[in-house]
């Protein structure tokens, strides 16, 4: 499985209800292609940059998960050819996501005595 990050502009016109039955299509497909949804965030109502299929403001959504190049692509594919869907961007963030492998432990940073910094200092 591979790791990637979607983000989403839907209208600001699709209502509540909308919105999250949108966010339940898209975990949904990634879930039934074998994927697993790491993390979720609406973003909310943001200012465009531009002008886009002539709306001014944007409701956002996030998405990160690990899943299969084929559940992305019917993902993908779904979001197109909805019409609350204004834009969208997929970016693959790792190549090799392991759900359950340890953490890697960062090492310790060495700890200065008090007398070697007393010595230090004079």
């Amino acid at each position: 499985m591979r790791r990637y990050e979607t983000i989403v502009i839907v209208r600001p016109g699709a209502g509540e209800t909308e919105f999250s039955s949108l966010s339940d299509k898209v975990t949904g497909t990634i879930e039934s292609f074998g994927g697993l949804i790491v993390r979720t965030d609406r973003w909310g109502l943001k200012k465009l940059a531009y002008p886009i299929k002539k709306e001014a403001q944007g409701d956002f959504l996030y998405i990160e998960y690990a899943g299969l190049p084929d559940g992305v692509k019917e993902m993908e594919r779904l979001i197109r050819i909805d019409d609350r869907v204004l834009k969208f961007m997929t970016v693959k963030t790792q190549e090799v996501f392991i759900p359950d492998a340890p953490k890697a432990e960062e090492p310790a940073e060495p700890e200065t005595s008090p007398v070697v910094a007393d010595e230090a200092s004079e």
